[in-house]
């Protein structure tokens, strides 16, 4: 089976800043927005250092940048799409600040002294691209330990519990003159649904269409609230957000 790093190199990180509307600054300034509304602000004065897991080409990662961290470690397994954030960083004069890791999300934190960080975010739905649930609960373990006393969590994802059915399977994602991409879901079992997406571009006139697909979890917001409890960390808000995503946001405290 194709895993979510597997579909995003061969299918997605090429287009993924499309996928967000084509203008990373955009995404990056309601990133921002968001963070800003949560309380995530860097000290004046202080060397706060931010966590962006699953950065893809940087939007969340430029926002931290923006709202004052001295240093945000961005982590992803796609190289191309950090090579992208690297760019739009320098692009932004915020590539001091960017330091791009290629990797799995779950060996990132664990790296970092304990303690050591004032912010971890986990955004665009990167939470349910993990293997299992374990590995759900092992990542937020991983983030109370690394956030320092006050630190703050931020993910945002899909609940996917819910079973669609019929053509309401079928998931417009966006559209314009030279691509379209479609997304449909296949629900396996109570804790996976299989994710195919559906891109047709468009060249000399002629529609190509490429496929692809990969498994993600159905996580609610109980049960991350749950274990953001269990982890130590306080739950702030958990509840539907922008672009049909829920906001998480858990405080070490």
């Amino acid at each position: 089976m194709t895993t979510a790093a597997e579909h995003y190199d061969d299918l997605l990180a090429e287009h993924y800043t499309w996928m967000l509307g084509g203008d990373i600054e955009t995404a990056a300034a309601a990133q921002a927005e968001l963070l800003g509304e949560l309380g995530l602000f860097a000290h004046p004065g202080e060397e706060d250092a931010a966590v962006d897991l699953g950065c893809g080409p940087g939007p969340q990662t430029l926002a931290l940048a923006h709202l004052g961290f001295a240093s945000v470690t961005a982590v992803d397994t796609s190289a191309a799409l950090l090579d992208e954030l690297l760019e739009h960083a320098r692009r932004s004069g915020t590539a001091q600040a960017v330091r791009p890791v290629h990797g799995d999300i779950r060996e990132a934190l664990p790296r970092l002294a304990p303690g050591s960080v004032a912010a971890v975010v986990c955004m665009g739905d990167t939470l349910p691209h993990l293997p299992d649930r374990t590995d759900v609960q092992e990542l937020i373990t991983s983030v109370a330990k690394a956030l320092r006393p006050g630190g703050s969590f931020v993910a945002t994802y899909r609940d996917l519990t819910h079973e669609l059915l019929g053509p309401d399977r079928f998931i417009p994602v966006r559209s314009t003159e030279d691509r379209i991409l479609t997304c449909f879901l296949d629900y396996l079992d109570e804790d996976t649904v299989q994710v195919h997406d559906l891109l047709h571009t468009r060249r000399n006139d002629t529609w190509h269409l490429k496929t692809g697909s990969y498994p993600k979890l159905r996580l609610n917001s109980e049960w991350l609230t749950t274990q953001c409890d269990a982890a130590g960390l306080h739950v702030r808000r958990n509840e539907a957000g922008p672009r049909g995503l829920y906001v998480l946001h858990a405080v070490k405290p």
